[in-house]
């Protein structure tokens, strides 16, 4: 039976006066991107590092943590994990990344997995784009918020500068993060979909035109692909949004619990979207495999024709070239532009039943 790691106890020491958590030490070349504490909606100044922003926050009992992680690693994390006292599989989760998007319960924190999506662009005109994948997990808790991100896309800066210029919604708590983290997220997802669905178009008029016979069926494998990337990241999300947005749920304030709804109205249309393009790829797929096969029965059925008509005058050669004493033409002086002139007349009239009947 594996044995759960033991941690230092969280023991109370006095530091002018009050009762602070114990708060180990850090390593400063730690993944730390931005570290802050809001109090009544605005970001207080002055916090060097996130021990004393927490020391700051339970010491006043007042105020959130926002601490915002890029690919931590297991020796970077481990202070904040026993400092926040984070779960430790929730803690392996957001280290080792590559996870499905989830939300998990624990006594002290919520812990949530979104997979952010980003369209990049392809190498040449035929080429369809491709969807690459991150991760952002967030701990949510009464007093602190930590984010950790995996990938090179998602940067949550812009959003952490919207959020502080909107005192009226921070003062809610750490649950508006997760909902500006989720709304971001999601948004995303439909950003990608718009764009998978301007591929698509093109790929199915591209199909139906007969431009392009071959190449299509890469293209449409390249799409399906991204189009289960998408599914992959999007669908998993639903049940914890619908969870968040129905029930009540511990370190979400009741207010914040009514814009879930909004988000989760978002995740169903992106997942009713890649449902129908999943559909309609699969559609393209077959109707282009048809394509090519009709393709491929038009040239062999031109391939065949030819062959009939160059078989003719081997077969004359081949009965005019035996050397047998008793051949009637052999010695009739026009016999040699008549078996030409026959040879030429039986191609002439395969050629036409072939031309009519659409083999030619």
């Amino acid at each position: 039976m594996p044995t759960l790691p033991i941690r230092p106890p969280r023991l109370p020491h006095r530091r002018g006066g009050s009762a602070v958590p114990w708060i180990p030490e850090v390593d400063r070349t730690s993944s730390l991107v931005d570290c802050a504490v809001y109090r009544d909606g605005e970001r207080c100044e002055g916090h060097p590092s996130w021990q004393e922003a927490l020391a700051d926050v339970r010491r006043n009992r007042s105020g959130f943590v926002w601490l915002g992680l890029h690919e931590p690693s297991e020796r970077q994390l481990e202070p904040m994990a026993e400092a926040f006292d984070l779960h430790p599989l929730a803690v392996e989760d957001a280290v080792h990344a590559h996870q499905r998007p989830k939300l998990e319960r624990y006594d002290d924190a919520l812990f949530a997995v979104m997979k952010t999506v980003h369209y990049s662009g392809g190498t040449g005109p035929s080429d369809a784009e491709v969807v690459e994948t991150g991760e952002v997990m967030a701990f949510v808790g009464r007093d602190f918020v930590i984010t950790v991100r995996h990938g090179e896309h998602g940067s949550l800066r812009d959003l952490r500068k919207r959020l502080e210029a909107d005192p009226v919604q921070l003062r809610l708590g750490p649950s508006v993060v997760l909902h500006a983290i989720l709304d971001r997220v999601v948004d995303s997802y439909l950003t990608v979909s718009s764009e998978l669905q301007t591929d698509i178009d093109e790929a199915e008029s591209s199909v139906f035109s007969g431009s392009s016979r071959f190449s299509d069926a890469n293209r449409l494998y390249v799409l399906k692909r991204e189009v289960l990337a998408l599914r992959r990241a999007a669908a998993p999300l639903a049940g914890p949004l619908r969870m968040l947005a129905e029930r009540p749920v511990r370190f979400v304030h009741d207010d914040v619990r009514e814009y879930f709804r909004d988000v989760d109205d978002h995740l169903t249309q992106v997942v009713e979207q890649v449902a129908g393009f999943d559909d309609l790829l699969t559609t393209l797929v077959s109707a282009n495999l048809a394509q090519v096969s009709v393709v491929q029965n038009e040239d062999m059925r031109k391939i065949s024709a030819w062959v009939a008509i160059i078989s003719v005058p081997t077969m004359v050669a081949g009965i005019e070239g035996m050397n047998f004493d008793h051949m009637p033409e052999r010695h009739w002086f026009l016999s040699y532009p008549a078996a030409g002139a026959l040879t030429l007349l039986v191609c002439f009239l395969l050629h036409r039943s072939f031309k009519r009947n659409g083999w030619l």
